[in-house]
């Protein structure tokens, strides 16, 4: 008994693609954070009694000033860090308003599929890269 680790506390976090002319929208984690220094594709935790959509909309608005409609789910990746579980919920966006305007001061940039391959970011993000890249068109038909 006694030396059973603790269940690690499990949090659903969603992804925005957002594509424009061939690129996706990627933002840098502020150093000092959680993954600080590595790119990831934006999005953030949800909150209690908040669908995904509502979610992934809210942390646009707060983080990057821009409206976005979370359209289709295009992939849930589980993963386990050394001290919590996530789920993270990746959907492509239409951006139905606003540009990138960095709230919090984080670093941003639109990149091909290709490019993406040679940045950092956490794990999960990488499964969604590989998905992108070995799709060919990762950009959903009809979008930028």
């Amino acid at each position: 008994m006694g030396n059973l680790p603790a269940e690690k506390p499990h949090f659903h976090v969603t992804a925005g693609l957002i594509w424009r002319d061939g690129k996706v929208l990627i933002t840098l984690r502020p150093k000092g954070s959680h993954l600080g220094g590595m790119w990831e594709f934006p999005g953030g935790k949800q909150e209690e009694e908040e669908t995904l959509e509502a979610c992934l909309s809210r942390e646009m608005r707060e983080e990057l000033d821009m409206t976005v409609r979370p359209d289709r789910r295009r992939m849930t990746i589980d993963h386990e860090y050394e001290s919590k579980r996530i789920s993270l919920h990746v959907f492509d966006c239409t951006l139905l308003s606003g540009e990138p305007r960095p709230l919090q001061g984080q670093a941003y940039r639109w990149a091909a599929p290709a490019e993406l391959l040679n940045l950092p970011f956490p794990p999960p993000d990488v499964k969604i890269i590989e998905l992108l890249n070995g799709e060919g068109h990762g950009q959903p038909k009809g979008s930028g």
